[in-house]
């Protein structure tokens, strides 16, 4: 069981007061479920967005890259998470030629 409790039907989040917008975990997410959006009130211009949730693994990766304890992910036990699918790869690339920002729609 774990210490935080994740938000119902929610497999990650971000307390965005933690995050510095580095983009750690947007590069180590393997399925492009995060990307950075413009926020012109954070130290650096932008903030971290969940993009995709429902396309969410489950690796951990992101939540234990973030340098600043900023993104969680829920328990395993607690949400079921999805399977890598090529969609989900394919946006992880775009994102990353994209330097990491949200796709337009």
């Amino acid at each position: 069981m774990s210490i935080i409790k994740a938000p119902e039907n929610t497999p990650v989040w971000v307390d965005e007061s933690r995050c510095k917008a580095c983009d750690i975990c947007v590069s180590v997410c393997p399925a492009g479920v995060l990307a950075m959006r413009l926020e012109p009130t954070s130290t650096l211009g932008a903030m971290i967005e969940i993009v995709a949730p429902e396309s969410c693994i489950g690796c951990n990766d992101c939540e234990l890259n973030c340098p600043d304890f900023a993104i969680f992910v829920s328990d395993k036990s607690e949400f079921k998470f999805a399977k890598l699918t090529d969609q989900a790869k394919e946006r992880q690339e775009a994102i990353t030629k994209n330097k990491y920002m949200k796709l337009s729609a």
